[in-house]
């Protein structure tokens, strides 16, 4: 089977890798393009609500090849839009509504992952934002009493205070946290893997190595020949510049991730995550790790962008991305210099041009899409695809009311606009970071500059 490199895949067990080979079709009444967990969710909302339907799901690797199969493993209660929509009086009400119904997608991958007996290891041990500089921790304790204001209640983020975070967290330099209990960690691979095995058991036609190079109303075209289907759902997340016509349409950004060897107890006495807390700081440069279930620390952050919106499939192990990322883990947690990095990986996530997740469908064509999570997407996922189904139904229901329904995003720039504006997104976001690492305060002109071009 096609390997992504990360250590999910790795660490998946024979039962869970093999899917037998179906024959391809020439007519369904749903095509899904791109087998990661938008895809996965929608064949299995689709299977529950409407077992009648012939779906077919195509997946030009193998499922959770990409982002689903490589990411971090944060199952989080929230959204990369949310804040934007708090800080504004006139959108705060949708906000509100849009973070409660990522909490309960936390909880609604629990209850099918348990229902369908899909061991993805997850455990609901909440998120860490820890303040690893004096001056954070105002910065953290502002964005506090900002979502408390809104709606939100100490049952939903709090304080902890230095030593009540060390001990949840050792990090070498730790001030404080803000805690929520609405993250769960997981095993990615494995829920991907078992809800395309579920998915084949309902009779979802689970076709892995089959390429879409193109789609129109009513066909999708394939390495393996012409597929005709009522509807066509896209969920290719940064893959999608690889399809044609959709070059622009949404930016390809890569995840960088490590993960260790297994650590012994002595090493959890001091890094903590006793309950497997997920946790990151509030540096621009996204970071997050995670205490997996056989013990090691799998932490990554984010990479670049590559010119005319190349996707990489993979990237090897001796990326110098990855070795940033593997530096920075061992500068929060020092003890680590002793023990290995035992697997380096990367991968794609997709960015829509206003940097939100968009969900459509159109009715008279049959074409709908979902994604653009701008790397948070585990949970968020399976929420687009459950409103993307109830927009293929016909459903009228309570998610039908987010903001992400028909919020389409304009096109990427043309070259070489978009790189040099990735480009300097990056290199202002490093700098940023940097400096206030270094003299630990915060980096005003930079961070002006980073928030530009996030727009």
């Amino acid at each position: 089977m096609t390997h992504n490199g990360s250590y999910w895949f790795d660490s998946l067990a024979p039962d869970d890798l093999g899917l037998a080979a179906e024959p391809m079709p020439t007519q369904v009444d749903v095509a899904i393009i791109g087998g990661g967990y938008t895809g996965l969710w929608m064949a299995y909302y689709l299977s529950e609500y409407c077992p009648h339907l012939k779906v077919a799901i195509l997946e030009a690797e193998v499922f959770g090849f990409g982002a689903s199969g490589r990411n971090g493993g944060w199952c989080m209660g929230t959204s990369h839009d949310v804040e934007a929509l708090l800080s504004q009086v006139s959108t705060r009400a949708t906000g509100l509504r849009l973070a409660r119904a990522m909490q309960a997608t936390v909880d609604e991958i629990a209850r099918v992952a348990d229902h369908e007996q899909i061991d993805c290891h997850f455990e609901k041990g909440g998120n860490l934002m820890v303040a690893t500089s004096p001056f954070q921790v105002t910065q953290l304790q502002d964005e506090l009493k900002h979502l408390h204001q809104v709606g939100f209640t100490e049952a939903d983020y709090r304080w902890l205070d230095a030593p009540e975070s060390r001990a949840r967290v050792g990090t070498a330099s730790n001030f404080g946290a803000m805690f929520t209990p609405h993250c769960a960690a997981i095993h990615p691979a494995r829920l991907a893997r078992g809800l395309a095995h579920r998915l084949k058991a309902r009779g979802v036609l689970c076709l892995e190595s089959t390429k879409v190079t193109g789609y129109v109303s009513g066909r999708v075209e394939t390495n393996r020949g012409e597929l005709r289907a009522d509807k066509i759902l896209r969920a290719t997340e940064g893959f999608t510049p690889t399809l044609k016509g959709q070059k622009r349409a949404v930016l390809p950004i890569y995840s960088m991730m490590v993960a260790t060897e297994p650590l012994p107890g002595s090493v959890w006495d001091e890094i903590g995550l006793v309950h497997r807390e997920t946790f990151g700081d509030p540096r621009r440069v996204v970071i997050y790790g995670q205490r997996t279930a056989d013990d090691r620390l799998a932490f990554g952050g984010r990479g670049g962008y590559y010119f005319g919106s190349k996707v990489k499939p993979v990237i090897p192990g001796d990326d110098p991305g990855l070795d940033s990322v593997a530096q920075s883990l061992r500068d929060l947690f020092p003890v680590l210099v002793d023990y290995k990095m035992t697997h380096r990986w990367g991968g794609p996530l997709g960015v829509n041009r206003h940097w939100r997740p968009t969900v459509t469908f159109d009715p008279e064509t049959g074409l709908g899409s979902a994604g653009g999570y701008v790397g948070e997407g585990v949970a968020a996922s399976n929420l687009a695809a459950r409103i993307l189904v109830d927009l293929v139904r016909g459903e009228d229901s309570e998610i039908l009311g987010l903001p992400w329904v028909d919020d389409l995003a304009r096109n990427w720039e043309l070259e070489p606009v978009r790189f040099l504006g990735a480009r300097i997104l990056q290199y202002a976001a490093e700098r940023a970071d940097a400096s206030e690492a270094e003299l630990g305060r915060p980096a005003r002109f930079w961070d002006g500059l980073f928030n530009r071009f996030v727009d």
